[in-house]
């Protein structure tokens, strides 16, 4: 490794745990270690939201469905996730991480980009260095089980693409010498930014490879992807990326708040479709209410074999879950005939307001009618915050299971995020 020429440049390392649903449950029960193991989102759900190594290794995936994974492995067992367990582990990464670099970005909640460019003469000008001491302190303070895949490069894309080159508890570096080779063997999917369907597109157009990708035409891809998003798919291409690794402290202020979530089945019950959506809503407000955030602008997602897609502003700003849920109910109902033809159903919700407000920069009406009603929100709030989300809920969600509160796709949303940097930093060594 040229040393002179890493100290001279920026540095990023992108650090992925492996298996980390998994790997915590098989830290924390010595029985599962070793066995093919499946995280569920909640007991009896039907898709499988995180793997075991083992389980990998055998074909069952992210987003596999239970029934499918029994048929590959009979003896597979199922564990419900602990989100709470899983972001104390996070937050014990985050305390060890910050001994090395003030510049940590949370990408989701088992992935840090680091900026170690400041801090690199400390350890000789060696990345090694740090990623080792790093992976020593994992071990020594959250457990044995619990391994990270690290990526070295220049940038944030490269050091992303390179962390899954080398897993698991692998260490792998992009530079200028090796470059050509890593994009001639990489999938187009490896990379952040191109998804199977854009993967898809470019096959067409005769691009297979990250390569194909840097040598084709600009106007090419402008035809296929308009101006924006082709320079997008031209950069990672030539693999540059000048986006900077943000820190929590530093991170522009939220835009929009939302919530997505796929039920354990088809769902053909309108009301229980509605409950769902209820306390997705209420998520969203509770959320809305702790950044001190009003919004002014709903939009809602219902897909099934039928797809419904809204979108309103209003005149006015919300933080109420009865409110907008109101609100969303007199959108909800201009397609309802939709809804009404038999065997309809909706497998995947999705809710999300924007348009935010600081609740302290608006103006209050000379009589506030509703405040009762605020303060009853703000007793209910903080019941939750010390008993647990929805411990008092709506009685429209009677009998409704409780969802999870840890958004779909297992990324923590921006909110998440900042907290659970700043509980790491306030939180007792």
């Amino acid at each position: 490794m040229n040393q002179t020429c890493l100290s001279a440049r920026q540095v990023i390392l992108h650090i992925d745990f492996d298996s980390f649903f998994a790997s915590v449950e098989q830290e924390y029960n010595s029985k599962l270690r070793g066995k093919p193991i499946g995280v569920t989102a909640t007991n009896g759900r039907t898709c499988i939201i995180a793997s075991s190594r083992e389980a990998k290794k055998l074909g069952i995936k992210t987003g596999s469905r239970s029934y499918d994974a029994f048929k590959i492995c009979p003896s597979l067992i199922l564990v419900p996730a602990d989100f709470v367990k899983y972001f104390e582990v996070s937050k014990k990464f985050l305390r060890i991480s910050q001994d090395f670099t003030p510049f940590i970005e949370l990408f989701s909640i088992d992935e840090v980009f680091m900026d170690i460019t400041p801090t690199l003469h400390l350890f000789n000008d060696n990345p090694h260095r740090i990623i080792f001491e790093i992976k020593k302190r994992i071990k020594e303070e959250i457990g044995e089980f619990i391994t990270v895949s690290v990526g070295i490069s220049h940038n944030r894309l490269l050091a992303k693409l390179a962390s899954g080159l080398k897993k698991p508890d692998g260490i792998f570096e992009i530079n200028k010498a090796n470059l050509d080779k890593v994009y001639k063997n990489a999938k187009l999917t490896d990379v952040c930014g191109i998804g199977e369907r854009i993967a898809d597109r470019l096959n067409k157009l005769g691009i297979y490879n990250l390569l194909d990708l840097r040598n084709e035409n600009i106007h090419i891809l402008e035809k296929e992807f308009g101006k924006v998003y082709s320079n997008v798919l031209k950069n990672i291409g030539i693999g540059f990326d000048d986006s900077q690794v943000v820190p929590y402290t530093l991170a522009p202020d939220v835009k929009s708040v939302g919530r997505n979530y796929c039920l354990p089945a088809n769902e053909f019950n309108k009301r229980k479709i509605l409950q769902n959506t209820y306390e997705l809503w209420e998520e969203v407000c509770i959320k809305l209410r702790r950044l001190n955030k009003k919004a002014r602008t709903i939009g809602f997602s219902l897909r099934g074999n039928i797809n419904i897609h809204k979108r309103k502003t209003f005149n006015f700003h919300f933080d109420d879950s009865r409110q907008i849920f109101n609100l969303f109910n007199s959108l909800f109902d201009e397609d309802k005939n939709i809804f009404n033809k038999k065997g309809s159903y909706i497998r995947q919700i999705s809710v999300w307001v924007s348009s935010l407000e600081d609740a302290k920069n608006l103006t209050l009406p000379l009589f506030d009618t509703n405040y009762k009603n605020n303060k009853l929100l703000s007793a209910v709030d903080k019941i939750n915050e010390r008993f647990g989300d929805h411990t008092i809920r709506n009685g429209f969600l009677l009998y409704s299971d409780k969802l999870t509160t840890v958004p779909n796709g297992y990324m923590a949303d921006k909110y998440e995020r900042t907290k659970l940097a700043r509980e790491s930093t306030l939180a007792p060594a």
